[in-house]
């Protein structure tokens, strides 16, 4: 018989650790919080040896997506990146959408100057600029959403607005 005090000793055991990479001149904060879902992204990545930053964040986000939050931010706000950071970025895209919950919910929240905020114009202007951030996460089970913010010079939100997707409804997709 398995007591209680047992139980939440190895409910502990198994809970995800923050993991927190601070950020250099040329290599992203990264601030991964199992306890809020928040998986936050920001500064400039053009590190030399991607894998050297982003694998512990995949590797992270792989046990993540096995026991997930019921709402989980992938917040990117990157001033910079290079092919290397955005191969990375996109394999972590694909790894969350892994997330096998009827119930859950990701929402890609992308940070951009309001000038190229404005640039957009109505809701299939964000549907066809991010087509290729939506085909990366289609999933048959995982509703999810991409929020776009609009920032001013000193990094405060002026304009925000959210496309979402029910799984049925990604390009090129037919209903069920």
């Amino acid at each position: 018989m398995i007591t209680e005090s047992f139980s939440q000793e190895f409910s502990k055991m198994n809970e995800l650790e923050p993991l927190i990479i601070e950020q250099t001149n040329k290599t992203p904060n990264i601030d991964l919080n199992h306890l809020t879902g928040d998986l936050i992204f920001s500064g400039k990545s053009i590190p030399e040896n991607a894998a050297k930053i982003y694998e512990p964040a995949f590797d992270w986000i792989s046990r993540y997506v096995k026991a997930p939050r019921p709402t989980t931010n992938l917040r990117l706000n990157l001033e910079y990146f290079n092919t290397s950071s955005l191969l990375w970025l996109t394999k972590i895209m694909k790894e969350l959408i892994k997330i096998n919950s009827p119930d859950a919910v990701l929402i890609i929240n992308l940070y951009m100057s309001v000038d190229d905020f404005d640039d957009i114009d109505d809701f299939d202007d964000i549907k066809d600029a991010f087509l290729p951030v939506s085909n990366i996460l289609q999933s048959d089970t995982l509703s999810t959403g991409i929020k776009l913010y609009g920032l001013a010079d000193n990094g405060e939100i002026m304009k925000e607005t959210l496309v979402f997707f029910e799984p049925d409804q990604f390009p090129g997709r037919k209903s069920a």
